[in-house]
């Protein structure tokens, strides 16, 4: 019998049906997002061979939810650059840096939420639902651009130009602008670094 706190065990049958082994009931994959926005725990099991296949199964429901109207959270160049990242030798890193951005997101949802109550008001909520899209683009765009400049740091000639070479005055003043920026990244870098070894 499964602990208090260890996952509840969804099965996964050949017909596709899902079984939650906690409350004895067939449940949809529309269960299954609503148990995640409560912050239930879950796996998901191949009901046959036991194979764990709660990937998959959460990144169907990501599928399914991208496709209902106005649900759609993704935008496109995000996920453009999200699959020019596979088989990339960045790869590695990109699961750890998207973690770790949306657990930052996640802690200051609340005063995203304040923000735009005090910022709106009474405003019609389609308004009100826009709003959360464009900051979570901003801070995947931004978050984006950062790992960029990321990357950058492991090429030998950042920008195309040879070490050495004399960088052209708007170049110089992007640097130093984006100084603390890369003082960061190299930060997160390192943590994300000292993850991957030990995990190794």
């Amino acid at each position: 019998m499964a602990a208090k706190d260890d996952p509840v065990v969804i099965k996964k049958y050949a017909n596709r049906r899902l079984y939650n082994t906690g409350t004895s009931t067939y449940v949809t994959l529309e269960d299954l997002a609503g148990m995640v926005k409560r912050g239930e725990d879950f796996t998901v099991q191949d009901a046959k061979t036991g194979e764990d296949i709660t990937h998959p199964v959460l990144t169907q429901i990501i599928f399914e939810l991208e496709n209902k109207d106005g649900q759609n959270m993704l935008p496109i160049p995000f996920l453009r650059q999200l699959i020019s990242f596979y088989g990339d030798q960045m790869q590695m890193i990109v699961p750890s840096f998207l973690e770790q951005s949306m657990s930052a997101f996640a802690k200051e949802q609340e005063r995203f939420r304040e923000q735009m109550k005090s910022a709106f008001g009474k405003t019609p909520v389609d308004l009100m639902k826009m709003a959360p899209m464009k900051a979570l683009e901003e801070q995947t765009r931004r978050n984006m651009e950062l790992f960029q400049n990321a990357m950058r740091m492991f090429t030998p000639f950042p920008g195309g130009a040879p070490t050495g070479a004399a960088a052209p005055e708007p170049a110089k003043k992007e640097a130093s602008e984006k100084a603390d920026d890369l003082q960061e990244l190299k930060e997160q870098i390192a943590a994300m670094q000292r993850k991957i070894d030990s995990l190794s």
